[in-house]
């Protein structure tokens, strides 16, 4: 089948490259545009963008989808029988939907129609789930609505983000490598979702990583967990930003005030956290790498008693 592939970060160039390696012909890679680092000394492709050119695949950047009949025509042109979409970053208009044989077809980082949106992967962490997984699903106007293909889930365990991004990326290529199987053949399902269970995950923003200890230590290692690498969960000590990279929760009764730090070892920073005490055992202060308490403590100073927030 004639492919155009829709994706933009890491986390779609598995299935770039899955499909690639298939007997599909992917005929152009559309993705969002290059952006300045480094204050603008570099331009930075985006991870998609990367991949295709080292395939030989023409890519597209256009700077609105919506509304674009440049765009609309060139994809329409190359007369793609599937539209696969991975990550894009943008919400696909109708004129673009209505393009291919088979419609348009989503790899989306849940289970769904849980954590429909734009961080499934941070909020199934964050709020404890015990799975997780891969949907293949038909695309509609609405917001990660349609049908379903073909899904698999994937234990969350203790993984950090980061962890779990890169094992539902190496299963979301697998997966639609084995969905254009089915949907070449006619044999592709369409399962539709039931909207009254859906849950919706919202963008992260830097904000969101403010540590709260007036939680549960295990919410609050959840949270760190879910925002590694990326924003980070963070807090505050001696006016400072403190990055906080590793946590264990412990069941320490604490009666001082949350936040208040009990304990300072080589182990690590007990602190006070909603009535027990959250174990910090790795931090990263401004302009400084990230290192073990123990590494820390051997040049600077953590006073017991001190309150981090």
């Amino acid at each position: 089948m004639k492919i155009v592939f829709m994706g933009t970060p890491e986390f779609a160039v598995p299935a770039l490259s899955a499909i690639a390696a298939s007997r599909h012909e992917v005929k152009y890679v559309v993705t969002q545009q290059d952006k300045a680092k480094d204050r603008g000394k570099k331009v930075q492709y985006p991870p998609v963008k990367e991949k295709a050119l080292s395939l030989g695949i023409e890519v597209l950047q256009p700077e609105k989808i919506k509304n674009n009949k440049e765009i609309t025509e060139k994809i329409a042109e190359a007369a793609p029988d599937v539209i696969v979409v991975v990550a894009y970053g943008k919400i696909l208009p109708t004129e673009i939907l209505s393009i291919p044989k088979f419609g348009c077809i989503n790899i989306h980082a849940s289970l769904l129609p849980r954590w429909r949106g734009a961080a499934p992967i941070q909020r199934a962490i964050i709020e404890g789930d015990e799975t997780t997984g891969i949907t293949i699903m038909h695309m509609s106007e609405g917001l990660d609505e349609g049908d379903m293909i073909i899904s698999e889930s994937i234990a969350v365990e203790s993984k950090t983000f980061s962890e779990l991004h890169n094992e539902l990326s190496v299963t979301g290529a697998e997966l639609i490598v084995e969905a254009l199987v089915q949907i070449e053949s006619g044999t592709a399902p369409r399962v539709a979702q039931d909207g009254t269970l859906a849950t919706y995950a919202p963008m992260i923003f830097k904000s969101d990583g403010l540590i709260d200890f007036s939680k549960k230590p295990k919410e609050l290692a959840r949270l760190v967990r879910g925002l590694s690498p990326w924003p980070g969960a963070y807090t505050y000590y001696n006016g400072e930003t403190m990055k906080v990279w590793e946590v264990f929760p412990l069941d320490n009764e604490a009666v001082c005030p949350a936040g208040t730090i009990v304990k300072v070892s080589d182990d690590g920073i007990e602190v006070s956290a909603g009535g027990k005490t959250l174990l910090i055992t790795e931090i990263q202060m401004p302009g400084k790498k990230r290192v073990k308490i123990k590494e820390y403590l051997k040049g600077n100073k953590i006073e017991k008693l001190d309150v981090l927030g």
